[in-house]
This record gives C-alpha cells, sequence and structure tokens, in this order.
C-alpha cells in the first residue's frame, strides 16, 4: 500500500534542506578561504585559479563517460 507523505514528512524534508545549505555554505567558505590565503600568500595567482576552474568547468561540460 502507498503511504502518502504527510506534513510532518515535508517539515523533516526542508529541515534537511536547511541543513544542507549551512554545510553547502561552510565548504564554500573554508574553500574562499584557502584560495584567498593561498593568493596571499603568492603560491598561486588569481590568473592560475581562473584558468584552472575554466579548464575543470570544460571537463565537466563535456562528460568524460560514454551514453548509451
Amino acid at each position: 500500500m502507498e503511504r502518502f507523505p504527510s506534513s510532518m514528512d515535508y517539515v523533516q524534508m526542508m529541515a534537511k534542506l536547511g541543513d544542507l545549505k549551512d554545510e553547502h555554505y561552510r565548504n564554500t567558505l573554508a574553500l574562499s578561504t584557502m584560495i584567498e590565503l593561498l593568493v596571499d600568500k603568492g603560491i598561486l595567482t588569481r590568473e592560475e585559479v581562473e584558468r584552472k576552474a575554466a579548464e575543470l568547468d570544460q571537463f565537466m561540460v563535456h562528460s568524460p563517460y560514454p551514453t548509451v
């Protein structure tokens, strides 16, 4: 028998989405902080970071996996 989601199921799902949003923010903040520190210390340049980001973005646009 199929069970319909209750109001509490929706509340729990929204709470999980909120938790994911917070976790995403913390991860993004940590990565941004590390990049800024590496640039500030002269280990990387902003141009190198931008170039690598563009390279990786292109990799994701064209899936390396064959389609069936």
